[in-house]
């Protein structure tokens, strides 16, 4: 039994390390698809937690959720299951890349190509942002932290996992003073 929920987590991952491309924003929509629609195996509140803490916490933010997520899942198996699923993809990708890059790199297609991609990574990340702000900002505060905190990250070099800790902060602070003006 509990190989098989290593198995479905190794291969999850495995898909969404496939399909990264752009960093680990661009995982945001996969995960949400394959994670919470899918596998159901978190909401999508939770899934916006995970992704909070592997924002703050160091390393690579996909590593961070895989083994966030995998641990959930199957403990400590779970989370190293998760872990090389997300991992696997790139390894042998960039290996492949590597031995013949500098043959294609500068074809006007490939160039092209990648272009495009980014352009997708783009509108796929957006289209999860106004999803998952939907779902987040539930009041007044959430929508002053949301423009605060975009503001910030905008205009601003603060790392974004001070931004964060700000907002949890200010969202502790919110709360409290709404509880205590509530009748």
């Amino acid at each position: 039994m509990k190989f098989r929920k290593f198995s479905e987590l190794y291969v999850s991952f495995f898909k969404i390390g496939s399909l990264l491309f752009g960093g680990g924003l661009a995982m945001l929509p996969l995960l949400q698809k394959e994670v919470v629609e899918q596998r159901k195996w978190c909401t999508e509140e939770e899934i916006m937690d995970m992704y909070a803490i592997g924002q703050c916490t160091p390393g690579v933010i996909a590593v961070n959720t895989a083994t966030y997520v995998g641990y959930r899942q199957a403990g400590i198996g779970g989370s190293i299951a998760g872990t090389l699923g997300v991992i696997s993809p790139s390894i042998l990708i960039i290996c492949l890349i590597a031995s013949v890059l500098q043959n294609f790199l500068q074809l006007p297609l490939v160039i092209h190509a990648l272009s495009g991609i980014r352009i997708v990574v783009c509108a796929l990340m957006l289209n999860t942002v106004f999803r998952l702000a939907k779902k987040g900002i539930v009041d007044k505060l959430g929508g002053v932290l949301f423009l605060s905190s975009f503001l910030l990250a905008c205009f601003t070099p603060l790392p974004t996992a001070i931004i964060i800790l700000l907002a949890g902060g200010c969202g502790i602070i919110g709360q409290h003073f709404k509880r205590r003006h509530t009748p």
